[in-house]
């Protein structure tokens, strides 16, 4: 009931957008069918922590599919293992006391044909993938362990040795990769140090996140930040629900995301990200509380509702000089800041673009909207984008802040207005701020 009841309240804000939030129809869980499960300790794997139990896991995933589908079961305990694929027909439950343990031993993870960083290239599979399951089911309060402390640290000793290190140039396995899947449900999991992004999900519609939790150390580099940590990556995906969600992680805490370079706009393998609901989130550390980037397209139809930022910048646009992007319809409502960044930073993302030998493309960003937002942050932030870009139609209403510095560093943006704005105990009026930042 208290999902539907979000659900409908997202639609009904949403209309005055004309566009309609990733309102997805009930399912029959696989709580509620007759099925049959498969325990991971009748096919061998011993939970003490130390044994692998790649092969035993896996078998138990072979077995279910093959016998028509089931669950495979985690019982408590702690089972390391490495990458495991799930199967059609197969859904997972990790029990309450269970933990799946990353191995730390990266050939663990084989190499695959995988979509990474708005790209196909041979990287290192996760420790959960599934390809081309509908109906998936991944349930349970138990946890994903990526073990990942190896791997920030390789990753950390690679770039204080070579300080042009990229993300890619040190394998470390992401968590869970879910792609080509239609009606997904993953919840109550607790997603935990992952050696890279904690729930990728590419190419996918109708996708329920609820009730999960994303944490990776954020403090101090390099001995106690996971490095590219996102809690979720929505890649290429429609009709997304991302509800009931917490994240403290070291880098995006939500980021939508698709291709990238001068011919993004005609990479068939990178539908745009449309339909995305964000709502009753807590964000603790993290990048912000919803981005748009590094690597994106389209995007739009966006709304992030009755959520909690605790730090991190409430909304994030990352602008590609190298990538025609087009950010429209992005609603943000009922937000609280509690000792915040930044209510903005938009602005040019120039980290290993590449425009190939072509002219810059162009850019837009339209019909942003924060509304009833409230608490303290440090400044409204920035808002500019580079010298192809067109930002247009950003408001905010119904606010009332306390900033550090209510100052905004501001570009040539078009349409920003403010209604019933307060900060500080001052009414503000965010079309009186002057152009600071040239767009580069």
């Amino acid at each position: 009931m208290k999902q539907l009841i979000v659900l409908f309240t997202c639609t009904a804000l949403a209309a005055a957008y004309s566009f309609t939030p990733a309102v997805l129809p009930p399912h029959q869980t696989t709580e509620t069918q007759k099925v049959k499960r498969y325990k991971i300790t009748d096919y061998g794997a011993i939970g003490d922590s130390t044994t692998l139990n790649t092969k035993a896991i896996q078998s138990a995933i072979d077995k279910c599919a093959a016998s028509g589908g089931g669950i495979v079961v985690i019982p408590k305990g702690i089972f390391r293992s490495g990458a495991l694929f799930l199967k059609k027909g197969v859904n997972l439950d990790i029990q309450e006391g269970a933990v799946l343990k990353g191995s730390t031993d990266i050939n663990d993870y084989p190499k695959i044909n995988t979509r990474i960083e708005g790209h196909f290239e041979m990287w290192r599979a996760a420790l959960i993938n599934a390809d081309g399951i509908d109906h998936l089911r991944i349930t349970g309060t138990g946890t994903l362990d990526g073990s990942g402390a190896p791997f920030w640290k390789k990753f950390w000793d690679e770039r204080a040795r070579d300080g042009k290190t990229k993300n890619l140039d040190v394998e470390r396995p992401r968590l869970m990769l879910i792609q080509n899947a239609g009606d997904v449900q993953i919840s109550g999991i607790h997603f935990l140090n992952s050696g890279f992004w904690n729930l990728h999900i590419y190419k996918c519609s109708k996708v329920v996140v609820k009730n999960c939790s994303f944490i990776a150390p954020a403090v101090s580099k390099p001995d106690n930040h996971a490095p590219s940590s996102d809690g979720i990556d929505v890649d290429s995906s429609q009709d997304v629900l991302i509800a009931g969600c917490f994240f403290s992680v070291g880098d995006d805490c939500i980021a939508l995301k698709g291709s990238k370079g001068p011919f993004a706009g005609k990479d068939q393998s990178s539908p745009p990200v449309e339909r995305i609901t964000i709502t009753d989130c807590i964000v603790e550390k993290g990048g912000g509380l919803v981005t748009c980037g590094s690597e994106a397209t389209i995007v739009k139809d966006v709304v992030v509702k009755n959520s909690i930022t605790r730090g991190p910048t409430v909304l994030r646009l990352k602008l590609r000089p190298d990538t025609p992007q087009q950010y429209e319809n992005i609603l943000l409502e009922n937000i609280t800041v509690e000792n915040g960044g930044a209510i903005f930073k938009v602005s040019p993302w120039s980290q290993y673009f590449d425009l190939m030998g072509q002219e810059p493309p162009t850019s837009i960003v339209r019909n942003v909207q924060i509304k009833n937002i409230h608490g303290n942050a440090q400044t409204w932030g920035e808002l500019f984008g580079h010298a192809k870009a067109t930002i247009t139609d950003i408001r905010v209403t119904d606010a009332k802040l306390q900033l550090a510095e209510p100052g905004l560093k501001l570009g040539n943006v078009q349409g920003l207005s403010s209604t019933n704005v307060s900060v500080n105990g001052q009414a503000v009026q965010l079309s009186e701020f002057k152009q600071t930042v040239a767009n580069k």
